[in-house]
């Protein structure tokens, strides 16, 4: 049998790219796009996300910036994904696979700037079609006071646009247009006007409910809320000492998460209609940001929708113009204010008008007679210092109190020391993600709904007496199924650090499908890692496994969790991670070195694992044992049993040589800021996006195994050539090719062992079957069929969406009479490096030896030996 590798080029991917429309969810909770325009663009493997993205910018003529391109999986219209770089625009590929076409949504801010751009302009792997228009509606105009480009409107018919063939050109791309609102134009429609009304009543959906979008795509809201003393520069000392009316924080947080959306909308609105001076700095270049706050205010006369509108304008002024000032009159009706420096000229007053229905400047004097000294002692409000940090973390999530400062004060001219930049960085994420202690009283409404919208899953959460968190259990009836009718009997127990505030750690167990990729089966948060909160995670584990067969746990070896395996599953068997043992061995390695060197023990520890019998498995421990006796006694005092092919007596495993902690840490990092809700439910959501690309990769494999295993078998039929075959009895064999084996199908068994430890045929099997006409695929294992696979990822995951705005009363009652308190935090302070000069003590310096003479004191360099 001759085998042809046929390679095919994978074909061109059509983006339907869709705005100005808005989603509309149905009963049955997917989300259906309905109304504006759409226009088709070409994408291969090599186009990058930068050119994607200034192109569509340029297409929809919106702000590069602000861009924001958004997509469903196949096969499920519940959640949003969002591209935000080259990887996230390949994964989409590949998700889509040979699909002609896929849907995305684009939103952003209007207004296309080129030369506002710091790179050239590229379209590689890109080609324009012509504009199309995927739902036949009638289209309400954009409001004119706003520059928001997705714009809600009422639509009753639409039609959906499944390929190419159903395309209908309408106009070109470069006659679309739309309508925006000139930055600083006073707004020609009042608060209250019919226009106002249907745009807070249309319906609309939380686009950002999924954490990972939540960390990479902030909702853009406006950037400053005034309170009762406004965003002050000096705080007032002319209070009266009146106190103010509070609302209690419970409440305060219920009613601000219920309210995300309107408050973003309306805030939006409000920027876009009033002042130039009150644009995010996300929007705009700093340089330009500061032209538009020197014109936020400009004299007697000039109105405001409130004196909130107003204290911000004022605010953004001084800071431009750069100078101090003191609100003296503060309220609601009024406010009055001089620079701090004494004698200076400069005040101004401004007041409501109840005739014009504003908040207008009466009287102001713009002339400064102190020479700047006011902006020598300058101390920003927090709450600018907070809006400009949270403008900043929008786009970059991860950036460092310094890096904050430096930023500032290029662009604004405004040095904070690093205590106020720590500071603002924690309530700019607050307003972001919400308040991190606030989230716990959520976990016992999510973990409610996520057990009702996935029958058979096992969700528990667990609290002490002093209403503190302290455990929680997740498994999915996905994960579970999959687990128990497609994969092999093998769980790996892995630790991971939640980057959270609070410092919880992910326990995981994770199996193996039969293409080697990683699959998660249960996960837990616990407020530290213990041998107690092992255990109680183990004794959860137990609970929803309900298989038979002994399980093969791997686990690092530092951890002592053998004892706990062993005692808790019957007929279980314990391995070390090849992973975290090689590991262990490299740190533990000291020279000297002989022979070829510290590089070789890795080769030589790995051959010694995988050796299939004694005498290979004793030539790799002595050639780590020339190299360096010490790594050969450490390798040594380790349990065979627990760790090499030749002395472990359940499920062959040790071929996985990679960290299967990474993937779960590389989760968290995308959400590392976020709150334990959003943390939890980006565990749903990524298990749920791994479930739905094996169903759907799957479903186009055309062979009997999966890929890789069929790779496998590929080289062992290359192998038998060449064989011969000699036949003892019906189910007995000896094959001769390079050594001599024996072959007893009816046990599946090969004295060379490769059989019974790949689960795959070895080469002489495959002689034999080639010889007697049996199907080489009945002899192998049934977990690395395509058959097995599937069912593995046949059941899906329900997705939860924790926005405060998809609660109804009931649940709103019950969550603010819960009360769950953050864990208490127990790690354990750092410790410090005693110096030499304070301890007294001599470090040890290990001695340099040369690798070609074998004296100390010199390296090969510098070797004067022949």
């Amino acid at each position: 049998m001759k085998w042809v590798k046929v390679l095919m080029a994978r074909p061109k991917l059509i983006l339907i790219c869709q705005s100005l429309g808005k989603f509309v969810t149905n009963e049955d909770g997917t989300l259906l796009y309905a109304g504006g325009e759409a226009h088709a663009v070409d994408i291969t493997p090599e186009t990058l996300f930068n050119d994607l993205k200034l192109k569509l910018a340029e297409m929809w003529n919106l702000a590069y910036e602000s861009l924001s391109i958004k997509y469903f999986l196949p096969g499920n219209r519940r959640t949003l994904i969002t591209l935000a770089n080259d990887k996230d625009l390949k994964r989409m590929y590949e998700f889509h696979g040979n699909s002609v076409t896929a849907d995305v949504y684009i939103q952003g801010k209007a207004g296309f700037d080129r030369e506002a751009l710091s790179f050239p302009g590229r379209t590689a792997g890109l080609k324009e079609a012509e504009a199309i228009m995927p739902v036949a509606a009638c289209v309400a105009a954009a409001p004119t006071n706003s520059d928001i480009v997705v714009t809600p409107l009422v639509v009753k018919h639409s039609i959906s646009v499944p390929s190419v063939a159903n395309l209908t050109p309408v106009t070109p791309v470069s006659s679309f247009s739309h309508t925006t609102s000139t930055p600083g134009a006073a707004s020609s429609t009042p608060p209250d006007s019919t226009s106002d009304a249907n745009a807070k009543n249309s319906p609309s959906v939380d686009m950002d409910s999924t954490p990972a979008e939540t960390v990479k795509k902030r909702r853009r809201s406006a950037s400053w809320k005034g309170d009762a003393n406004g965003p002050t520069i000096v705080a007032n000392t002319n209070d009266g000492g009146k106190k103010r009316k509070t609302t209690p924080r419970r409440k305060s947080i219920s009613k601000r998460n219920t309210d995300a959306v309107e408050d973003d909308v309306e805030q939006k609105q409000d920027n876009s209609s009033g002042n130039a001076a009150l644009v995010s700095s996300a929007d705009v270049p700093p340089e330009r940001l500061m032209e538009l706050w020197k014109d936020g205010i400009t004299g007697v006369g000039q109105e405001f929708k409130s004196v909130y509108e107003f204290r911000e304008a004022l605010q953004r002024y001084a800071i431009a113009h750069r100078f101090m000032y003191r609100l003296k009159k503060n309220d609601t009706n009024r406010a009055s204010g001089r620079c701090i420096a004494e004698d200076c000229s400069w005040k101004i007053y401004a007041s409501w008008d109840s005739s014009t229905h504003s908040f207008k400047i009466k009287n102001m004097n713009e002339t400064h007679t102190c020479g700047g000294k006011s902006w020598e002692s300058a101390h920003p409000a927090k709450n600018w210092v907070v809006s400009i940090i949270k403008d900043r973390l929008q786009d970059s999530p991860h950036h460092k109190p310094k890096q904050l400062a430096k930023s500032i004060l290029q662009d604004f001219g405004v040095e904070l020391n690093y205590t106020q930049v720590w500071r603002g960085i924690g309530d700019a994420r607050q307003q972001l993600h919400g308040s991190y202690k606030e989230a716990y009283n959520q976990l016992p409404w999510l973990c409610e709904k996520m057990t009702e919208a996935n029958p058979g899953s096992l969700i528990k959460l667990f609290i002490s007496d002093e209403k503190r968190f302290e455990r929680l259990f997740l498994s999915f009836h996905a994960s579970i199924h999959g687990f128990q009718i497609g994969c092999r009997p093998i769980l790996f127990l892995e630790a991971t650090s939640m980057k959270s505030k609070f410092h919880e750690v992910l326990l995981t167990a994770s199996a193996l499908d039969g293409d080697d990729s990683v699959f998660p089966v249960a996960f837990g948060v616990v407020d530290n890692e213990n041998n107690d909160n092992w255990q109680w995670f183990l004794e959860q584990l137990k609970s929803v496994l309900l298989i038979s067969q002994s399980i093969t746990f791997v686990s690092d070896r530092e951890k002592e969790l053998k004892s706990a395996v062993l005692n808790l599953f019957e007929n279980a068997h314990h391995a070390y991670s090849i992973y975290h043992l090689l590991e262990s061995f490299k740190r533990s390695s000291k020279g000297p070195f002989n022979g070829e060197g510290k590089n070789s023990l890795p080769i030589n520890f790995l051959a010694a694992a995988h050796a299939i019998r004694l005498d290979t498995f004793k030539l790799h421990t002595e050639q780590i044992k020339k190299v360096s006796s010490q790594a050969y006694d450490w390798l040594m005092d380790v349990e065979q049993e627990y760790w090499t092919s030749t002395s472990f007596k359940g499920e062959p495993y040790n071929h996985v040589t990679l960290n299967v902690a990474e993937t779960y840490t590389k989760w968290m990092e995308e959400v590392r800021e976020a709150p334990i809700v959003q943390k939890i439910e980006l565990l749903q959501c990524k298990t749920m996006e791994l479930i739905n690309t094996g169903r759907t990769d799957s479903s186009k494999w055309c062979t009997k195994l999966t890929p890789l295993k069929e790779q496998k078998l590929r080289e062992q039929r290359n192998k038998a050539y060449g064989h011969k075959v000699l036949f003892s009895s019906d189910t007995l064999f000896e094959v001769h090719g390079d050594s001599t084996n024996v072959v007893n199908v009816e046990t599946w068994s090969c004295s060379c062992l490769g059989w019974k430890r790949s689960g795959l045929p070895c080469s002489h099997a495959v002689a034999v079957f080639s010889c007697t006409g049996r199907n080489i695929y009945d002899y192998c294992s049934r977990y690395f069929t395509a058959d097995s696979f599937r069912l593995t990822y046949s059941e899906t995951i329900n997705s939860v969406n924790s926005n405060m705005k998809s609660m109804n009363n009931d649940d709103k009652t019950k969550l603010e009479t819960t009360l769950v308190l953050p864990p208490v935090t127990s790690r354990s302070p750092t410790q410090n490096k005693k110096k030499e000069s304070e301890t007294g003590a001599v470090k040890k310096v290990r001695p340099v030896t040369c690798t070609r003479c074998k004296e100390t004191g010199h390296n090969k360099a510098t070797c004067k030996a022949n």
